[in-house]
């Protein structure tokens, strides 16, 4: 059985399977693995049958594996009072390696409010899985930091050490923008003022309706004109 829970055979039928055909073999009721990798770590279980008494073994076997320089992640700025996450992981060594944190040389404590000069420190280490949080980073979390990792197989090995600066909210700038963008504005304003007051905008007229003329010709058949009415006569000059 593997770390994942799946079960593969090994010897079936007094042969090797697949991926343990060239490199397993059974002698009596032992395994000899040759080549061992990281792949052949879990629990392996021996099954026995005959004479009416079946009989069932159990062994766990750890492939032992130096640990690798880890690869290590570190912010290098962060501002106050904001999370940082620093994480470091070794994918080779067997059994899993565990993580040491240190800040400018000097060791991390898994628990710092146990140790004095770390009592004021809030940040929270896993060995297990190598992350260093901070839920809110102060000026005095700045630094060189590194991580190692350690394992029974071999010596520890360290990830290059990366600087993290904590900074203050830039306020001042913030405010200055602020000031910046309300002159601006007046400035506008001050402008659309001015150029109205001289006249360098186009005023608003008024539209007023066009009358309309209707002309009307002469009745062709004469008669009175109603007073008030005017007819256009034509007239002959020979």
């Amino acid at each position: 059985m593997d770390p994942k829970g799946s079960q593969t055979y090994v010897i079936f039928d007094g042969k090797a399977t697949g991926p343990y055909s060239s490199r397993v073999t059974m002698y009596g009721s032992n395994l000899r693995f040759s080549k061992v990798t990281r792949k052949d770590n879990g629990v392996y279980d021996c099954e026995v049958s005959g004479n009416g008494q079946p009989g069932e073994a159990r062994v766990k076997l750890t492939v032992l594996v130096p640990p690798s320089p880890p690869l290590c992640r570190v912010p290098t700025s962060v501002t106050t009072g904001k999370k940082a996450v620093l994480s470091c992981h070794d994918n080779d060594g067997s059994p899993p390696p565990k993580y040491n944190w240190y800040k400018d040389g000097v060791l991390l404590p898994l628990d710092p409010s146990k140790i004095s000069g770390f009592k004021n420190a809030t940040y929270r280490l896993n060995a297990d899985t190598g992350n260093l949080d901070f839920p809110a980073v102060t000026k005095m979390d700045s630094g060189q930091y590194y991580c190692e990792a350690s394992n029974s197989a071999g010596p520890a090995q360290r990830c290059i050490g990366a600087k993290m600066e904590v900074r203050d909210l830039n306020t001042g700038g913030i405010v200055a923008g602020v000031i910046v963008a309300l002159l601006l504005l007046a400035l506008l304003g001050f402008g659309l003022w001015y150029a109205h007051k001289k006249g360098y905008l186009p005023k608003k007229t008024e539209s007023k309706p066009k009358a309309s003329v209707v002309y009307q010709p002469p009745s062709l058949y004469g008669g009175e004109e109603e007073d008030g009415d005017f007819k256009q006569k034509s007239s002959f000059v020979v």
